[in-house]
């Protein structure tokens, strides 16, 4: 028998526990630190109580959260690695031979279609690399914890895609740096998941956390403005853009609302599902198009290479 739950065996279960145990989870008593923590994670993730505990008895930790952990390890060793290689870790995007590196976008080399992907793990700075380590651990951990490496990975990834596809659209002659694309994306679809289900969701201080959490994101979309209108070190070449920031929450309210709503539900039989999904598609076949056509249609004056 499958493992997912149509909406009637979930209102059946949800008639059962009324009727056998009307206890919340969150007044479960003599539990262990680990039963505490999914638990946690549970009210800070979930608007239902049917979920919380369907969560709370199935979750394993088999396979544990490795999606993000293992992204941030590899762009905390490419910042190192980097910073190692220029002799400099504050503003790497200052030194003069940075966008000389094959893993950034770079609007001369955007035929290089594995840079739309692999900007991610350069950053512009220490200032930047732990902004989006930091929200992206403390959001994006939990939320894989119960929705799956798959549904989280592939918000994070779509978010990353459409960040550096949008910049070739709005920001033509910017190249692109850090993960913030995915990181907006995973945030974004996290907090307007809060605000759709408000009565529902059972977290402690929620309007504080959601206050903290757009405070972060405003000083890191803030930095990244105040960056590239700054004078750049390597001129006529500008400093990164900042639209993958705004890609990445595009992708979070769209398709990041129906992943997270959905939770253990077959998602190819939500229609709202599908309709987010055509218009990424969209979007992403226009980009391209944009990409191969408006460059020489607008005779756009581009950076040179580095």
């Amino acid at each position: 028998m499958s493992n997912k739950r149509s909406n009637s065996f979930r209102q059946a279960i949800l008639q059962g526990n009324r009727r056998l145990c009307s206890k919340a989870l969150l007044e479960e008593t003599g539990l262990s630190l680990s039963q505490r923590l999914i638990r946690h994670v549970a009210y800070e993730t979930l608007p239902r109580e049917i979920d919380r505990k369907w969560y709370y008895d199935s979750y394993t930790c088999c396979p544990p959260p490795w999606f993000m952990i293992a992204i941030t390890i590899v762009e905390v060793a490419f910042f190192l690695y980097n910073g190692v290689v220029l002799d400099r870790f504050v503003l790497q995007v200052t030194h003069p031979f940075y966008l000389k590196n094959s893993l950034l976008y770079h609007p001369q080399l955007r035929a290089q279609a594995w840079r739309y992907l692999t900007y991610i793990f350069m950053h512009a700075g220490i200032e930047h690399l732990g902004l989006n380590v930091v929200l992206q651990l403390l959001i994006g951990v939990p939320l894989e914890m119960v929705h799956g490496a798959t549904r989280i990975g592939f918000v994070y990834i779509a978010g990353v895609v459409a960040g550096s596809l949008a910049v070739s659209i709005a920001d033509m002659t910017a190249p692109v740096v850090g993960s913030s694309g995915g990181v907006y994306a995973l945030i974004s679809a996290h907090l307007a998941n809060i605000v759709m289900n408000w009565s529902g969701m059972k977290c402690q201080f929620k309007l504080l956390r959601m206050a903290v959490a757009l405070i972060c994101m405003s000083f890191e979309f803030g930095r990244a403005v105040w960056l590239r209108f700054y004078p750049s070190a390597y001129p006529p070449c500008p400093h990164p853009s900042f639209v993958a920031h705004l890609g990445g929450v595009g992708v979070g309210i769209t398709l990041g609302v129906v992943i997270l709503r959905n939770y253990e539900q077959r998602l190819q039989d939500q229609s709202v599902w599908w309709i987010f999904v055509s218009m990424y598609m969209v979007f992403v076949l226009f980009a391209i198009f944009w990409n191969i056509f408006a460059y020489s249609l607008l005779d756009l004056k581009l950076p040179p290479l580095p």
